[in-house]
């Protein structure tokens, strides 16, 4: 089983949207069993997959050791895709509750994730380097970084460069890639941004890049990845291409 973080220090990268489409890619195209996790307290990969994350159980109360994993997941509109939804209670949930007093708390979705039914799990973590990232990256053998070609964007990646490194240094994980969306391959500062994330991660960035894509939203309207409401369109095709990539860096 492969445990995927999917990161950003900054919202508007993407993030979300590239946890669903990797996961929905893996399911409908690769015949691979997915288990997607909302870890941000935004709940956008919730609401965006169509569920009200007012009204379902997220990972809180699993961490907190008053439920089993098995009774928060959902199954969504892909087959073999099933999600754990996030909730506002994932905001601080680190000092609450039997949380607040275990020294070792971030480790504890590591153990929660050990010997699930799946093929990849894809965790979709909060745009900050909080206590919710941290175990993430803890409990994954790889992150998937996620940017965009603007100077924020790319000025926190070297933050969450060092970030990852420091966790490195004491749990097994490793940067799988660097996901860019919202590409435009004409723009003017392409080589400037480029250069930066080469520096910050060698060998890192991914060939294929998601183009900036209207069908994406329209989507999420519909609660459905933009495969079953725009398969012919631009992000599909990246999206695919975007798979594909990965599953040859595994």
């Amino acid at each position: 089983m492969h445990v995927i973080s999917v990161s950003s220090f900054k919202g508007g990268t993407a993030k979300t949207s590239t946890s669903l489409h990797l996961g929905a890619a893996l399911c409908q195209f690769h015949k691979k069993r997915v288990l997607l996790i909302d870890l941000d307290a935004q709940a956008n990969l919730t609401t965006g997959l169509g569920f009200d994350p007012d009204e379902q159980d997220s990972m809180a109360p699993v961490l907190q050791g008053e439920k089993s994993i098995h009774d928060v997941i959902l199954e969504t509109c892909v087959p073999n895709m099933h999600i754990v939804p996030a909730d506002t209670w994932l905001e601080r949930v680190e000092v609450s509750g039997s949380l607040a007093a275990d020294r070792y708390s971030h480790e504890r979705l590591k153990e929660i994730l050990r010997d699930l039914p799946y093929d990849f799990v894809l965790i979709d973590t909060p745009p900050s380097l909080c206590w919710l990232t941290e175990s993430s990256l803890i409990a994954s053998q790889y992150s998937l970084v996620c940017a965009t070609p603007e100077f924020y964007s790319v000025k926190g990646l070297q933050r969450l460069s060092i970030f990852i490194n420091n966790i490195a240094e004491r749990h097994t994980t490793k940067v799988l890639g660097v996901a860019l969306s919202f590409w435009n391959p004409r723009g003017k500062s392409n080589d400037a941004f480029l250069k930066v994330i080469e520096q910050t991660f060698p060998g890192k960035l991914l060939n294929a890049m998601v183009r900036r894509d209207i069908a994406v939203s329209e989507a999420t309207i519909f609660g459905k990845p933009v495969f079953d409401t725009a398969p012919k369109s631009r992000a599909s095709v990246d999206y695919m291409a975007l798979t594909g990539e990965i599953l040859m860096r595994l």
